[in-house]
């Protein structure tokens, strides 16, 4: 899961070498153009696979090309120039830009102001909290922030506690439009104050001397009411489908229970879930955080905009870009990936708005991949319907991005084939290859580098799009062993 531990971790500061490499990064030219793309038949295993899922040979598009470009020809080419939706393939290619554009080092702030005077232990004024887009700004972090809030003396507020919102001009979102699965947390909005990716994490430890299991819920949030324990099942119970036998009530924003039982025989289990309540989340977590450790609170936590001419108290600083990357592709977190997508235009424009971002990818992509057709990336997560990019653009990003002086840190990010992220579960030969996947209903994707038995390396790229393409990971897993067998 996504809620992972921040206590030990410590990030260096982006100085001006950094702005130097940055600099000498997009300073990259373009490489050679490949050799132009000539359809290849597909191998009889992918053809075979292709026949067991029941889906059509024009439901693939696939491109497999030495890592070094140039005028090699392709070894497997199929549609490799027709549009397809790639799913959450199309985090390489925000991640990437961003990786390029802002550099591996780069960090979020979040600072924090103290308006008032303190005496005694109390400010007599307001706290506010400006969110700069942190896309890891979790539980732990929350804490570490208010942990430093009371360092500067402070353990009653006589004021408000203020969010500023202002870094982020994106459009309402609605949760359940994009499947009807409003409390999936992979359907998070971006927010430039996004607070533990708006989701709780329920933990279900059974006690069996009890009858009982009890929940933990993180983080606390003020003015909910959450039930601590549910009745275990009969014993001998297999676990199975223990979230539905839950009967869990989670539509109420203030409120969390349950009709069912929790079988014993699953152990401790974790379920997180999106806020039924998005735009109250933050508030609601800032002040839970804050009087679980002892604070108190006379006013409110509200959304207001910082004034002008107060200096920070202190930062909190996210983790470094190139560990924020790794987590948005191992675990194609969405609400990351939209927030990498997002800084882009931020750094830019002083604002993030997913035009000015879509609009410094294009430049970012003229400029470094040549004629190779323009991606329509959407909200730069693949969580959309209307995301397009062809096989042999994205096999071209993936050549020009092994020759970056970013490339370590982008392969480092992508899931290992049956080792970890996405593809832990992976049937093909574990080890050989790294690879973004991407899932959604109609489609299935993976692309990325397999690494050859000969002591080469590929780039691989594989997008289904069929209403069959839930079965299509044997598919997958063929081409990969396929681009792996090269002798």
């Amino acid at each position: 899961m996504f809620f992972l531990s921040d206590l030990w971790r410590q990030v260096a500061l982006r100085g001006i070498s950094g702005v130097l490499a940055v600099v000498a990064i997009t300073a990259q030219p373009v490489l050679a153009q490949t050799a132009p793309v000539t359809p290849i038949p597909l191998p009889a295993t992918v053809e075979a696979a292709l026949a067991r899922a029941k889906l059509p040979r024009d439901a693939l598009s696939v491109v497999v090309v030495d890592t070094q470009g140039g005028p090699t020809p392709a070894r497997l080419a199929h549609r490799a120039q027709v549009p397809v939706n790639p799913a959450s393939v199309m985090k390489l290619v925000t991640t990437y830009a961003a990786l390029e554009q802002l550099g591996p080092a780069y960090v979020w702030n979040t600072p924090v102001y103290v308006q008032g005077t303190v005496q005694d232990g109390s400010l007599r004024g307001n706290v506010f909290i400006q969110g700069q887009g942190d896309p890891k700004l979790v539980m732990e972090r929350l804490w570490l922030l208010m942990r430093r809030l009371q360092g500067q003396g402070i353990q009653v507020i006589v004021g408000d506690i203020v969010l500023d919102r202002t870094a982020f001009d994106v459009p309402d979102h609605d949760p359940a439009r994009f499947d009807g699965e409003p409390l999936r947390p992979y359907n998070a909005a971006p927010d430039a104050l996004l607070l533990n990716y708006k989701s709780s994490v329920m933990t279900f430890v059974p006690d069996a001397a009890a009858g009982l299991a009890r929940i933990q819920y993180d983080p606390p949030l003020a003015g909910v009411q959450r039930q601590a324990t549910v009745a275990l099942a009969a014993a001998g119970t297999e676990c199975g489908d223990w979230r539905g036998a839950l009967r869990a009530e989670l539509g109420d924003p203030v409120k969390v229970g349950f009709q069912g039982v929790y079988p014993a025989a699953c152990g401790e289990r974790v379920w997180p879930v999106a806020a039924a309540d998005p735009r109250g989340f933050a508030a609601r977590a800032v002040e839970g955080m804050w009087r679980e450790l002892g604070g108190k609170l006379t006013g409110s936590v509200r959304e207001g905009k910082l004034p002008l001419g107060l200096k920070p108290a202190f930062v909190v600083t996210s983790p470094a870009l190139a560990e924020v990357v790794r987590d948005v592709n191992k675990y194609s977190n969405n609400v990351m990936a939209q927030h990498v997508f997002l800084t882009l235009a931020l750094q830019k424009n002083g604002v993030a708005t997913f035009d000015g971002a879509r609009e410094a990818l294009r430049q970012w992509w003229v400029a470094r991949m040549g004629d190779a057709e323009l991606p329509l990336a959407d909200n730069g997560a693949g969580l959309s319907r209307d995301a397009r990019i062809t096989a042999h653009a994205l096999a071209r990003m993936l050549q020009v991005a092994w020759a970056s002086p970013v490339m370590p840190e982008l392969v480092a990010s992508l899931p290992i084939s049956g080792v970890d992220g996405t593809l832990r579960r992976s049937q093909s030969r574990a080890g050989t290859a790294h690879l973004k996947t991407g899932s959604l209903r109609d489609v299935m994707a993976v692309a990325g580098y397999v690494h050859g038995a000969s002591g080469r390396r590929y780039v691989l790229v594989a997008v289904v799009n069929h209403a069959n393409a839930g079965g299509a990971r044997p598919v997958l897993d063929a081409l990969t062993d396929w681009a792996a067998r090269d002798q």
